[in-house]
């Protein structure tokens, strides 16, 4: 006699001798459900060629298994920041771990209710972003609405949102120390915008450093630029710096890529790096290695950023819990330094 095909699931909750509700639980892996009775529906449903109905899940269980990685600005890939590319690969990785699919969205800035359309229609159940990306109005509304988020940024006042952020402080200090102890006096710094949360944590460990040997920080050895600035922008800086303090020693810049930037403009005018100007750059980029001469830089592991990005809210969606996670500040010595 012939076994009639199973078609839907209460067929296979029949065939199993469990509740329907058991039956679409096996299904969608939940921890409610033993591991036999699970393999058990599973190899049914599989004998039966049955596939669990993605569209009418996501309707039932209200989850899409899908994170939108917003990014406010396209420009990274335009100016080459390769940085954030990184981080965006580990986001992506980290997010297949979890068992959570990857949706790339370009909000408009003017949009006030881009995440609550994409959570309401099931299109995705939180977001990732960089939070330099996001205004403070866009940033208080998200938390406001409840909005389920992680962000490459500094940790939540108010413990709304999940984080994760490199050790500025430590970063900003151990880049200057490294530049005093090879006898640099004159320390020149190629910052991000001047209110933003990590430039002020890399500023103060420069300055730090720098009063730790009895030096106070010099605002004509400072040169700030937006984050969208290039590296031909960063050699402008390096320009400027150069005319208000011709005897600067050594320039600490907050990205590789203004840091290969300033490389390149120290070479145009002749001037020897590190023989006569020290470089310290900030993040260890993939390319950091192969600069002329190789770059000396402060680590930050973009692929790991972007792999607890993606724990830290998968985390936060599936029990609720916010976390902020902290990664160390490493420097690498290379030629430039």
């Amino acid at each position: 006699m012939t076994v009639p095909r199973a078609k839907t699931l209460a067929d296979i909750a029949r065939l199993a001798g469990v509740s329907k509700s058991t039956a679409s639980r096996a299904l969608n892996d939940s921890p409610l459900i033993g591991v036999d009775t699970k393999d058990r529906i599973r190899a049914i449903a599989a004998e039966h060629g049955f596939a669990v109905n993605e569209p009418a899940r996501r309707l039932t269980t209200r989850r899409s298994n899908v994170v939108g990685l917003v990014m406010f600005d396209w420009g990274i890939a335009k100016r080459q920041d390769i940085f954030m590319l990184e981080v965006m690969g580990g986001v992506s990785a980290g997010l297949h771990e979890e068992g959570y699919e990857l949706l790339i969205l370009q909000p408009r800035f003017d949009d006030r209710d881009w995440a609550r359309r994409y959570l309401e229609t099931g299109q995705a159940d939180g977001f990732v972003f960089h939070l330099a990306q996001c205004s403070p109005e866009q940033l208080d509304r998200l938390e406001q609405e409840g909005v389920p988020f992680a962000v490459w940024g500094p940790a939540s006042p108010r413990n709304a949102y999940s984080s994760v952020s490199g050790d500025s402080v430590n970063g900003g200090r151990i880049a200057t120390e490294h530049l005093l102890e090879r006898g640099c006096r004159r320390i020149a710094m190629i910052g991000g915008p001047a209110r933003a949360h990590e430039v002020l944590e890399r500023s103060g460990g420069y300055e730090a450093a720098l009063a730790a040997v009895g030096l106070a920080a010099d605002p004509q050895l400072v040169e700030h630029l937006p984050w969208s600035a290039g590296d031909s922008d960063a050699g402008e800086a390096v320009g400027r710096l150069l005319e208000r303090a011709p005897d600067l020693d050594a320039i600490f810049a907050h990205s590789d890529r203004w840091a290969l930037g300033a490389l390149a403009e120290l070479r145009e005018r002749g001037i020897r790096v590190p023989d006569d100007v020290a470089v310290v750059g900030y993040d260890d980029i993939v390319t950091a290695a192969y600069a002329y001469p190789p770059l000396t830089t402060v680590r930050q592991d973009g692929d790991l950023v972007g792999r607890l990005l993606a724990r830290t809210l998968a985390q936060q969606l599936q029990t609720g819990v916010v976390s902020a996670v902290t990664i160390p500040a490493e420097l690498v010595v290379r030629e430039s330094a």
